[in-house]
């Protein structure tokens, strides 16, 4: 599916709850009218992206490409994660979760996954990537053994440590709840794998640790290794859609000990995710990297394109301060998250120096009837 210079292309879909499954749809919808998301080599996924990944890579034999583009991307993505982001799941789920013996919160938001969107789909009944006709899709958690990023692909699981597991064969249901695990409520997400179905791992240690590791592996948010899921983008064209939360100000911190704990993770979850970014977009300046960059929170204004979908607005920074949950968002929301996904994928992706995707500038917003102003 390499584009018409042959490059490859990739697209990172962040975490950040419902917020940036909705803005991420939003990206994807600009990439499909623009005719590239047929042509997509890999799909990596964190959190609230992995729900927007895993419909798009449950769906895509539904999707109907012509030079690129679904002609039926509302009816099989849009209407179906819209819907889904109208119920709230985190509070059923923390609960039944807390009050039911040997059941956990993960165990009841993986549930839910099933019954409203992928059923007993496994990761092995995923497209294959047969003659490169569909994108590789990587939903991302965080092994809290090893800790690195664990991987769930069609075609196998992987982390840098263990190794890579072809046979074992998970729903995608669990991926993504592996992926959305945020702690302290949903995780851990625990799986059970065959020792002996692994194979190349970066161990040089007692081989019983490494075989009771690969038996009972622990797992948790994706977006705690790695928040903008772009380790493994290698493709030569990278696109990083990030609704990823802000970084917060308190003037008075608590001093309790849960409290503490609580801000020194989110310190150094948004350090991690600062230098990636800032990586990233020092390597997109210099031009050793091709891609381009969008985030919930980055001013439009600041692309140097005419013809914008969107100016900087009261509207669009409230955007940034929604709470990254995976509770209930209205349909007005909704539809500013979309338009504010697309309007800065559109951006972002005519900037001069960065993608080079000779995309032609979009004429309208896919909800017009929220406007972002």
């Amino acid at each position: 599916m390499a584009l018409i210079d042959g490059s490859t292309l990739g697209i990172a879909l962040s975490g950040g709850g419902f917020r940036a499954t909705l803005f991420g749809l939003g990206s994807l919808w600009r990439l499909n009218d623009a005719g590239l998301l047929g042509r997509l080599d890999r799909v990596t996924s964190v959190s609230g992206g992995s729900i927007l990944a895993g419909v798009l890579a449950s769906r895509w034999r539904e999707l109907q490409f012509v030079d690129g583009k679904a002609t039926n991307f509302e009816r099989v993505l849009a209407r179906p994660l819209q819907e889904f982001c109208s119920h709230t799941a985190d509070i059923e789920a923390g609960i039944l979760g807390w009050i039911t013996p040997f059941r956990s919160a993960g165990d009841y938001l993986c549930r839910h996954y099933q019954d409203a969107l992928f059923g007993q789909m496994k990761m092995h009944d995923l497209p294959p990537r047969e003659h490169n006709a569909t994108p590789l899709f990587v939903f991302y958690a965080t092994n809290m053994q090893t800790g690195r990023n664990f991987r769930f692909r069609q075609d196998f699981i992987a982390d840098y440590r263990l190794g890579i597991n072809a046979t074992d064969n998970f729903t995608l249901a669990t991926a993504v709840t592996a992926s959305s695990a945020f702690p302290p409520i949903f995780s851990p997400v625990n799986i059970k794998t065959d020792p002996n179905a692994w194979s190349d791992a970066a161990w040089h240690g007692d081989p019983g640790v490494l075989e009771r590791l690969r038996r009972d592996i622990i797992l948790a948010d994706g977006g705690i290794y790695d928040n903008m899921g772009v380790e493994s983008l290698n493709e030569s064209v990278k696109l990083i859609s990030d609704a990823g939360a802000p970084f917060s100000y308190e003037e008075s911190p608590r001093g309790d000990y849960f409290s503490q704990l609580a801000r020194v993770r989110d310190i150094l979850i948004d350090q991690t995710r600062a230098l990636r970014k800032r990586h990233l977009m020092e390597d997109f300046e210099a031009k050793r990297e091709r891609g381009a960059y969008w985030g919930v929170g980055t001013d439009i204004g600041d692309y140097a394109v005419d013809a914008k979908l969107a100016v900087d607005s009261a509207s669009t920074a409230a955007l940034e301060s929604m709470p990254t949950r995976l509770a209930c968002v209205e349909l007005d929301q909704q539809g500013r998250l979309i338009n504010w996904g697309y309007a800065l994928a559109d951006a972002a992706l005519r900037a001069p120096s960065r993608a080079n995707l000779a995309v032609a500038p979009a004429s309208t917003l896919p909800r017009p009837e929220f406007p972002l102003n």
